[in-house]
């Protein structure tokens, strides 16, 4: 992706922690940098959505939950966008959480497809041929 050099002061305390997080990830102080001001950003377009970490980085969910924001937009399709269902389907969520959700499918509907569509990629079939430990488990 194209970056754009700018000349920005940070505080010294915020510096030592990106360089200390770019050594445990075994990164550079940019791309550690670059990726936080992303999340926050996103996070102040969306209110009610933060970053937690993810198998393949830091995920998108509703915040308050572990739940991600590509589950609920799953299920929002399966119930043919249906928000009344929707709320029927996460009664532990509130209409905001809900329409949090939404939203920031909204803004950034091509990161959350890609989630849906590799989960939907997880058939029966692909499930006990990865996991054969668990296959009695998995109909």
């Amino acid at each position: 992706m194209p970056t754009e050099q700018k000349s920005l002061r940070i505080r010294s305390s915020t510096l030592r922690v990106i360089e200390e997080i770019a050594r445990e990830r075994a990164s550079d102080f940019s791309t550690v940098a670059n990726d936080f001001l992303a999340q926050a950003a996103r996070m102040a377009r969306c209110p009610g959505i933060v970053y937690a970490p993810g198998p393949t980085g830091p995920r998108a969910r509703i915040a308050g939950t572990g739940i991600e924001v590509w589950e609920v937009v799953a299920t929002y399709r399966s119930l043919r966008k249906n928000l009344d269902r929707l709320r029927r389907a996460y009664p532990q969520l509130s209409n905001a959480q809900l329409l949090a959700a939404l939203n920031y499918y909204r803004h950034f509907k091509t990161e959350i497809d890609r989630f849906v569509k590799a989960n939907a990629a997880w058939t029966p079939a692909k499930l006990r041929s990865r996991y054969a430990f668990a296959a009695g488990a998995i109909k």
